[in-house]
């Protein structure tokens, strides 16, 4: 027990350090939608920071199996290139007795991943999408701003000389409006009041006295039609990146309603199968965290001083193949090539028997891959 304790505490710094490191670094990735928020929307620190929180569950579903095999890893080579193996195998411990605090750690890491996939991650997408849409109903008109083309809304191009922002009026409008593949429409108005329907996360534009120009693409000929009143309705998703309020996505879901959205489907379409991947997908991650533990543990003992690298390398390459697998059982599950269980376990069970593999050469102190290029060579030559 003090052994497996002793190894159990050292899995805790390089795991910490790997799990700030590596949810640092998706962070990252989301600056360029958090910028679009701040230039469009103006939106403060407070928000930004919600923002932030509220999309951590996302990022740590998969940081933490990362973060896992990290600290395994890293402790095992530490151990390994200080002789601490080798002093235990002197003393008698044989390397089956090392497992326990590896199990016990990933299966830690399972249950964290478990929180963040089941219950933290359709909660952090609902009030992400509900903080988006708050900030678009009260800051709507932020995003217009004069005497510059905007193109925040899909398919429309506005140009507003002057804005009242106190009384949500607009002067002198145009507006190009290419959302029909058939019709463009060129508008122009004296005059608009800008309103927001935050059920419908819809802004609507309401122009006066204007004139329409309108050019159909496939009869060839365009037309123009005086207006008093016309009301245009943009539409505040695409500009937000954050989909259609009024349709639940499938990670927002809990098990319940994953449950009830797959039993209830009629047919086998492309709801279903995402449905379906969704809730294998909120087990085979925790499962993750279990096997990425039990792979590490042999990468790190059979790596020597010399070789450290190598196995962190070795490490690596495991961990990128597993997401490789996982991403191509995440598309071809969810297009329904093939059963998006099979997608989403698959990966798992791949590196599961790896994991055990490594660990039996391990323990019959053979080395991690016995390729040697010159032993082939040689052997190619004399077969010649």
């Amino acid at each position: 027990m003090i052994i497996q304790r002793y190894i159990f505490k050292e899995f805790l710094p390089p795991f910490g350090i790997s799990l700030i490191f590596f949810s640092f670094i998706f962070l990252m990735m989301q600056l360029p939608e958090i910028a679009n928020y701040v230039v469009n929307f103006q939106i403060g620190l407070s928000t930004v920071g919600l923002l932030m929180l509220y999309t951590m569950p996302f990022f740590l579903q998969f940081t933490i199996p990362m973060s896992v095999m990290i600290a395994v890893l890293l402790c095992f080579l530490r151990m390994s290139g200080d002789m601490e193996i080798v002093a235990l195998k002197a003393g008698g411990v044989h390397l089956n007795r090392l497992l326990p605090p590896v199990l016990v750690f990933g299966l830690i890491g399972a249950l964290l991943t478990c929180c963040m996939a089941v219950f933290a991650l359709p909660a952090g997408r609902k009030h992400s999408k509900q903080l988006l849409y708050d900030v678009a109903s009260s800051h709507v008109d932020v995003g217009l701003k004069p005497r510059q083309f905007i193109d925040m809304f899909k398919g429309v191009v506005i140009y507003i000389n002057d804005i009242d922002n106190e009384a949500k009026t607009l002067s002198d409008v145009f507006i190009e409006d290419r959302r029909s593949n058939q019709l463009t429409s060129t508008v122009l108005a004296p005059k608009g009041q800008l309103t927001y329907d935050p059920e419908q996360a819809v802004a609507n534009l309401r122009l006066f006295n204007g004139t329409i120009h309108q050019v159909d693409l496939v009869q060839k000929h365009a037309n123009a039609i005086q207006f008093e009143t016309y009301d245009l309705r943009l539409d505040m998703s695409s500009s937000l990146s954050s989909g259609d309020i009024g349709k639940e996505h499938v990670q927002e879901m809990s098990l319940s309603r994953l449950r009830e959205t797959i039993q209830s489907a009629k047919e086998k379409n492309s709801s279903y199968y995402k449905a379906l991947k969704e809730y294998h997908k909120k087990f085979s991650l925790p499962g993750a965290s279990l096997v990425m533990a039990l792979l590490a543990m042999p990468l790190g003992i059979r790596s020597r001083t010399s070789k450290r690298a190598y196995g962190i390398g070795l490490g690596l390459f495991f961990f990128l193949l597993y997401y490789v697998m996982l991403s191509g059982g995440w598309v071809l599950g969810e297009s329904g090539f093939y059963p998006p269980a099979i997608g989403m376990w698959a990966p798992n069970i791949v590196i599961l028997a790896i994991g055990v593999f490594l660990l039996i050469r391990a323990n019959d102190e053979k080395p991690i891959l016995q390729f040697n290029i010159s032993h082939w060579i040689s052997r190619l030559s004399s077969n010649n």
